[in-house]
C-alpha cells in the first residue's frame, strides 16, 4: 500500500512543469477621460474659428447693388485663401497678422467680399473691374478700361418677381404677369471684361454715376462696381461711411464668392417651419461664380 497522496492537479494560475512561469495578467485599462463641457466648447470654437478663417466663410447678401448676379436673401460661402489672409480674415478683424500673408492678385471679374473703407468694419460685395495699373472710366454708361470700350450687349430684361426681400426700385419698372404675380423688369445687359470674362449687368437709365473721370488703380487697391450699375455706391463715388467706397485696399479683401447655398425670398416665419421651404428659391442653390 502506497501512502504517498495522490498529487493534486495544478491550479489554474500556476506554473505546468516544462511550461515556463506563470502568464501576468494584462494590465488594466485607464477608463478614457471624457472632455468636460467647456471643454469641448473651446475645442468647437476653436476649429471654428480656423475653418471660418483660412478655409470658407458664410454671408448673405442684403441689398440689391450685385443683381442680377446676387438677390437680396442669397447665402454664399466665400472662399478665404485665394487673396491670401491678413486681419480682416479673422474673427472681429482680430490684429493678429500684421500684414497680409500668402497675397494673391484678384482677376478682373471675380466677385469679392471685404471690408468696406472708410470704417472697414462693414462686409461688402462687388466685382473686380480695375486692377493695379488700370485706368478706369464710366462715358454715358458705358465702361471704359485702358481707354478702350468693354463690349455691353442688350440682352433680355432681367425679371425677379416681388416679395418681402425684393420691390422695384420705382414704377415704371413694375410688371403684372398672366397669373398675377408681381414683378419687376430690369434692363439686362452683357459685358465682356479683357481675357473673355463675361458677367451680366443692369442699367436702369442714365444717373449721374454713368459718366466720371478716368481713375488710375494705384499699387495695392481695387476698383470695384455693383452689377446694378445705378443702385451700387462703389469705387465711382469717394469712400464716405455708409456711402461709396472709393478705392479699395487689396488688405481689405476677405474673400471670393463661390457658390449659394441657401436664398429665400424673405417670407420665412421661424415660428413656423414650413415656410422655411415654401420661402426657398430652390433654383438659386448651387449657384456657382
Amino acid at each position: 500500500m502506497n501512502d504517498t497522496p495522490d498529487t493534486a492537479p495544478p491550479a489554474a494560475d500556476t506554473a505546468v512543469p516544462g511550461t515556463g512561469a506563470a502568464a501576468a495578467p494584462p494590465p488594466a485599462k485607464k477608463p478614457r477621460k471624457e472632455d468636460s463641457f467647456p471643454v469641448f466648447l473651446v475645442k468647437l470654437v476653436l476649429i471654428v474659428a480656423i475653418f471660418r478663417s483660412f478655409f470658407f466663410s458664410p454671408f448673405n447678401i442684403p441689398s440689391e447693388s450685385m443683381l442680377p448676379r446676387l438677390e437680396n436673401g442669397d447665402y454664399l460661402l466665400a472662399a478665404k485663401w485665394p487673396y491670401g489672409f491678413s486681419k480682416y480674415s479673422l474673427p472681429f478683424s482680430l490684429p493678429l497678422l500684421p500684414k497680409r500673408i500668402f497675397a494673391g492678385q484678384p482677376n478682373r471679374g471675380d466677385v469679392v467680399i471685404f471690408k468696406a473703407p472708410p470704417g472697414n468694419d462693414v462686409d461688402y460685395i462687388k466685382r473686380v473691374i480695375g486692377v493695379p495699373g488700370d485706368t478706369v472710366q464710366m462715358i454715358g454708361g458705358v465702361l471704359h478700361l485702358n481707354g478702350k470700350v468693354v463690349p455691353k450687349q442688350k440682352i433680355a430684361d432681367f425679371v425677379i418677381k416681388v416679395s418681402d426681400n425684393t420691390q422695384c426700385i420705382s414704377p415704371e419698372f413694375s410688371a403684372t404677369e398672366a397669373d398675377g404675380t408681381q414683378t419687376c423688369h430690369y434692363p439686362q445687359f452683357q459685358e465682356t471684361l479683357p481675357g473673355g470674362k463675361t458677367y451680366n449687368v443692369l442699367d436702369l437709365g442714365y444717373r449721374p454715376q454713368d459718366d466720371t473721370p478716368p481713375v488710375v488703380v494705384p499699387e495695392g487697391k481695387l476698383f470695384l462696381m455693383g452689377d446694378n450699375r445705378d443702385n451700387s455706391m462703389d469705387s465711382r463715388f469717394p469712400a464716405i461711411e455708409g456711402g461709396g467706397i472709393g478705392l479699395v485696399p487689396q488688405d481689405n479683401l476677405v474673400g471670393r464668392a463661390t457658390i449659394v447655398m441657401w436664398s429665400t425670398d424673405g417670407s420665412a416665419n421661424w415660428l413656423l417651419p414650413w415656410t422655411w421651404f415654401t420661402a426657398l428659391r430652390w433654383q438659386r442653390i448651387g449657384g456657382m461664380f
